[in-house]
Parts: C-alpha cells; structure tokens; sequence
C-alpha cells in the first residue's frame, strides 16, 4: 500500500457562519492542496470536511499519516467515539444526539477503506504544513462573507 501524509484544517468565521478547509496531501515527490468552503456551516463540520475530501481523493487504499490539529477529529476516532455514537445510532453516551452523523458516517467507511494513523498537531503554531491549511481554510471562508 502507498503511504501518504495529510494535513487538514478547517475554519470558521463565527460559529455558525462562513467557513472553509483545506489540506495537503503528499506523496513521494508530489504534494497537492486542496480547499472548500461553505456560506453557513460550523468550525466542526469544516475540519470534517476537510479530512473526508481529502482521503476521498486517493483513488486506492493507502496507508494514511493523517495531521490535524482539531482534538474534536482526532480523539473521536482515536478514542472511539464516533464508533460508539455510530453503535448507538448516533446518540451519544449522555443521551444527546450526535452533531455531524452523515460526516461522521462517512469518514468511518473512509477509515475502514484507508488504514489511517492519527496525529494530533498543535494549531497556529510552528508546523509550517498545518499553517498552510488554515491559510487555506480561512481563504475559502472569506469568500463567503
């Protein structure tokens, strides 16, 4: 299987309002950027999207280095929450509905597709890759305003 390293981020301009992601997929010698937006979408839905279109653009099982710096992402599937929340029909284990089942749904069959390792980077801070996807995921959401 080809190993490929992502990064995502996403953004949010008000919560809810205008948002964006963007990510870098790299792989061997090649690396390219993706990015979207939304007009009226919440921060957590953004990093969502942004870590599902960009394992939705390997066009065959990859091992997968994935980098985010949004702990909602990282330790829903690391710790298996979403697992659960989907278990239990998209309930969380206080009774409360689950926010963002269909993203959620999706990025489970992605992972189950994909053998994705999680890594969890600290936002805005010295990672020159995870600064470049929150440049693009706040481009994307001015577009919106």
């Amino acid at each position: 299987m080809k190993q490929v390293t992502i990064y995502t981020d996403g953004a949010c301009s008000g919560n809810p309002g205008p948002g964006g992601w963007g990510a870098i997929l790299m792989y061997g010698q090649h690396k390219k950027e993706l990015s979207g937006g939304e007009a009226h979408t919440t921060n957590n839905r953004m990093e969502l999207t942004g870590v599902i279109t960009a394992l939705e653009a390997l066009r065959e099982p990859c091992v997968v280095e994935l980098y985010s710096d949004s702990k909602y992402v990282i330790d829903a599937l690391e710790k298996g929450w979403a697992k659960g929340w989907q278990a239990r029909g998209w309930v969380k284990a206080d009774k409360k509905p689950a926010l963002n089942p269909d993203l959620w749904q999706r990025l489970l069959e992605l992972c189950e597709y994909h053998k994705v390792n999680l890594h969890w980077v600290k936002g805005h801070a010295e990672n020159p890759y995870n600064n470049r996807c929150d440049e693009l995921a706040v481009a994307q959401s001015q577009k919106f305003k």
